[in-house]
């Protein structure tokens, strides 16, 4: 079976050869297919990636954002399952290998498993955050997604079937393209949730979340907004709770 890994990127120098490592040395009873879309960088990038050139497939072109990159990607993609890792996220050893195990067993449509915040050194931070969803990740239900987004975005993969079904990422959402998917994908499968390490989150002042967290969180509100229906408006307003919360938070931190 193939697994290809979407990486969209734009300037990211600084972390993008930890991510393409991360991918590239994962290893097992699978096929890696590895494209990463980048809208013309104008720092060292593109020389960075031309080192790797060999094990993976890239194209630097102008495009409209990030979700725009990612559906490139996709539509250049020909595995079984599908994911995307930003290019200043990692995923953990043998990640792959274990998603690729689970999938043959259980033919799962969608899965996500856990995934830690890092620092800029590779440091974890942050542990209670991570606890909390994994708590909530443990008792998974779409009503549950609902009232807020726990599903780390690195540790999601999907079938091509459910791509082709559910369609391309939402290029409107700047900031909760993946939780808007994630909403689309609940509404007609549960996932398998694997309680294991995939994939690490990179936390750091030049990321797009981290300068604008209370913008995002804001947006994601209103993203389960939108996908809710009248008989799903309690966990609407545990969200707004969660996101009053969550900037708060945030801010102190």
């Amino acid at each position: 079976m193939k697994i290809s890994v979407i990486t969209p990127s734009l300037n990211q120098d600084k972390y993008i050869e930890r991510t393409i490592l991360s991918v590239l040395n994962q290893r097992g009873d699978f096929e890696l297919e590895y494209i990463i879309v980048d809208g013309v960088s104008t720092d060292n990038t593109l020389d960075i990636i031309e080192k790797y050139k060999d094990g993976l497939t890239w194209i630097s072109e102008k495009d409209r954002g990030q979700s725009d990159a990612i559906n490139k990607g996709f539509s250049m993609a020909s595995g079984e399952l599908l994911a995307w890792l930003n290019s200043d996220d990692t995923y953990e050893p043998d990640a792959l290998a274990e998603v690729a195990e689970r999938y043959k067993k259980l033919m799962f449509k969608w899965c996500f498993g856990d995934c830690r915040i890092i620092n800029e050194n590779d440091q974890e931070m942050r542990k209670l955050i991570t606890r909390y969803k994994i708590m909530e990740s443990r008792q998974y239900s779409y009503r549950r997604l609902l009232s807020k987004d726990f599903i780390s975005q690195p540790a999601v993969f999907f079938t091509r079937e459910v791509y082709q079904e559910i369609g391309p990422l939402d290029q409107n959402c700047e900031y909760s393209m993946d939780y808007d998917y994630w909403l689309r994908i609940g509404k007609k499968y549960t996932p398998h949730y694997i309680n294991k390490f995939l994939a690490n989150f990179r936390w750091h002042a030049e990321s797009k979340n981290s300068r604008n967290f209370k913008k995002a969180a804001y947006e994601t509100y209103l993203t389960a907004k939108r996908h809710a229906t009248s008989q799903n408006k309690y966990p609407i307003f545990r969200h707004y709770l969660h996101y009053k919360t969550l900037s708060l938070l945030y801010r102190f931190l």
